[in-house]
């Protein structure tokens, strides 16, 4: 077996033996074989595509290349949720406590953030103390104890995974259904939970543009669990504008709050209840996602949920006293309000413009090495369908750069769209997949 034969199989189009995957998976990794062969197989890969079984193989091979993480120890049906990304995406950190306080174990493993604001893990670290890198006796513990924990990868997880989209990245094979697939899905199995719900986000502020390949992506992806043995949903939600009205790291866990007290933004909420509502049913906690939204809104009512974050924050050593009072967030000095030159309803919301505006004022990442200004970002004040008036407030811009204030004022604007009404009202959720 050799990669220059693999790679002209799939030059034609033909199917790859479990063998002949698990050779080029093992080989790229440990350096026999090099780039401008893997990144030609890649290219065969993006142009021909690989059937379920070719995906589960990589998939398969991929997650063994390294660690597993055994969470078996953990009483209960354990549960995840995975996004693909998107703009003022604080689902986690209101989904986490909140299915928790339904009894519901909740581990959660995460990553830093590169682009326009930091990962889950960067807007923790808003709160001072927090510990965000668990040893796995902790992480299972805390579990035990309060249903949920969220830490930063351990171990090396899926080491062929970091090697092979190191190289996607730089070759234009990253928009391939099965090679997306198999990247996410290695990751979430190496965890061993029993259950994931996918939120795979479509629209300007997402990596999938169109629905058509969410769908796509999303039957991919639940089948791939499937196989796995793990229960798994995915729900295709709408990131044509960004979701809730903060993006930044310390106003995103301001909001999260805000959504915990019953007091968030409309769409975070409905995203948050649609999909523990999931997870509830999938965790054997409920019958059926009627019961279980009718229990996670008495959690959210009751300040359970609310306290089940603060417990969280205590345990893993942050400072609970910012869930009680949010004005303790430091937030960027500058402070520069942006007004509306149109009258007329938002039609659209460029949701990437608002996100690459986040970055440049402090709140995301040009490289991995780049630092964070946590309270920097943007707080909206108009979404999609409001009608806006010539001098409305549209956004307030943090920030300690102010020699960015001028173009990210303009790229506020041209993000929104404002015109005659949509004949549609906003669609937040368009599709389930299970």
């Amino acid at each position: 077996m050799n990669i220059y034969d693999i790679i002209e199989k799939k030059k034609h189009s033909e199917v790859l033996t479990k063998d002949e995957i698990n050779y080029f998976v093992e080989g790229y990794t440990n350096g026999t074989i090099p780039d401008y062969q893997m990144s030609a197989l890649l290219m065969a890969i993006c142009i021909q595509g690989l059937d379920i079984d070719e995906t589960y193989n990589l998939t398969n091979a991929m997650l063994y290349s390294g660690d597993t993480i055994d969470l078996s120890e953990i009483k209960g049906v354990k549960v995840d949720k995975h996004s693909t990304g998107g703009v003022g995406d604080t689902t986690s950190l209101v989904l986490g406590p909140l299915v928790a306080a339904c009894d519901l174990p909740f581990a959660k493993m995460s990553g830093r953030g590169l682009g326009h604001t930091g990962g889950t893990l960067d807007k923790l670290e808003s709160i001072p103390g927090m510990n965000i890198n668990l040893t796995m006796s902790d992480f299972i513990n805390n579990t035990n104890k309060i249903k949920m924990a969220i830490t930063g990868q351990t171990g090396d997880v899926t080491p062929a995974d970091k090697k092979i989209y190191a190289l996607r990245d730089t070759t234009a094979t990253v928009d391939n259904v099965s090679l997306i697939s198999s990247s996410i899905m290695s990751k979430k199995i190496a965890v061993d939970t029993d259950a994931l719900i996918l939120d795979v986000k479509v629209g300007s502020g997402a990596f999938m543009k169109n629905v058509e390949e969410a769908e796509k992506l999303s039957k991919m992806m639940v089948e791939l669990g499937h196989k796995f043995g793990r229960r798994t949903v995915a729900v295709i939600t709408n990131m044509d504008e960004p979701l809730g009205l903060a993006i930044g790291n310390s106003l995103e866990v301001i909001e999260a709050i805000d959504t915990l007290k019953g007091q968030g933004p409309k769409d975070l909420t409905e995203l948050c209840l649609v999909l523990g509502a999931k997870l509830l049913v999938l965790g054997n906690k409920c019958e059926n996602e009627e019961v279980a939204r009718e229990l996670l809104q008495e959690k959210i009512t009751s300040g359970e949920a609310l306290n089940k974050f603060k417990e969280f924050v205590r345990l893993q050593g942050g400072d609970a006293s910012y869930i009680d009072d949010v004005n303790k967030f430091k937030l960027s000095s500058i402070k520069k309000e942006v007004y509306s030159e149109k009258e007329g309803y938002v039609k659209s919301i460029n949701a990437l413009g608002i996100g690459e505006a986040s970055k440049d004022l402090g709140a995301g990442r040009e490289t991995k090495d780049s630092i964070l200004d946590l309270g920097s970002g943007i707080m909206l004040n108009k979404k999609i369908d409001d009608f806006v008036k010539k001098g409305d407030l549209l956004a307030t811009i943090y920030t300690e750069k102010s020699e960015e204030i001028e173009d990210v004022t303009k790229m506020i604007i041209d993000s929104y769209d404002i015109g005659e009404k949509n004949k549609e009202a906003y669609k937040l959720i368009i599709k389930e997949i299970y």
